[in-house]
């Protein structure tokens, strides 16, 4: 028997018991303990909190920068980046691909998952047909908000290939509001009269950032059809 055994038995019985209350610095010392088998896990625990300030800095650091701190190898940072990724696919696989997307609130609901840790500009297009049934939901672009041609190009084949009636778009603001930019406003438009040579509305574009949501449609940003 290890010498840390017998606290990890106790760290484990204690998080099934009440996991919701579980203090981040011993969620964080309980996962590390399926990365480091033998060693003490709280110090390192700790030391990833204090050096990048939270549990959503830990999982959202690079890799090299994991690995500046004492302790951290190639198998803490694959477990740390592993769990961030089937949290995101958790949150996607919720979606109930049935749905019905009638309000700006499951909008928001549907899409949000897709952003969930996003530290650089995503673009996403939700699909329905004319009743709000929910058809998919699709990747654009990562990086720039930038309706470029080769953008259009993607955004017309995942309407065209889900035969929407009705789309929604949405993209992420990395850093200050979710609320639109001129280039947003633009883009916007772009979409809207791209999405009418082919008789497909485009309901509304939502903007995300951080635990923030907004509708362009409802917001005062939608130019009068």
């Amino acid at each position: 028997m290890g010498i840390h055994d017998g606290h990890r038995a106790r760290l484990k019985t204690e998080f099934l018991q009440r996991p919701a209350s579980f203090p981040d610095h011993k969620v964080l010392e309980l996962l590390l303990f399926y990365a480091n088998p033998r060693s003490d896990t709280n110090p390192m625990a700790h030391a990833l909190l204090e050096r990048f300030g939270s549990l959503s800095g830990v999982l959202d650091a690079a890799p090299d920068e994991l690995m500046k701190t004492p302790g951290v190898g190639l198998h803490t940072v694959t477990l740390l980046k592993c769990v961030k990724e089937m949290a995101g696919r958790y949150l996607v696989s919720r979606t109930d691909s049935d749905s019905i997307i009638d309000s700006t609130v499951k909008a928001v609901a549907a899409l949000r998952p897709y952003f969930f840790g996003a530290r650089q500009e995503k673009v996403y297009v939700l699909c329905t047909d004319g009743k709000g049934r929910l058809l998919g939901i699709r990747p654009l672009s990562e990086g720039i908000m930038d309706m470029a041609p080769i953008l259009y190009r993607q955004l017309m084949e995942a309407v065209l290939s889900l035969n929407a009636s009705k789309v929604i778009l949405a993209h992420n603001h990395v850093s200050g509001l979710a609320l639109p930019s001129p280039e947003d406003k633009l883009a916007t438009n772009g979409v809207r009269e791209l999405l009418r040579l082919v008789h497909i509305e485009l309901s509304d574009h939502l903007i995300f950032c951080d635990d923030d949501a907004v509708s362009m449609r409802e917001s005062g940003f939608w130019e009068k059809d």
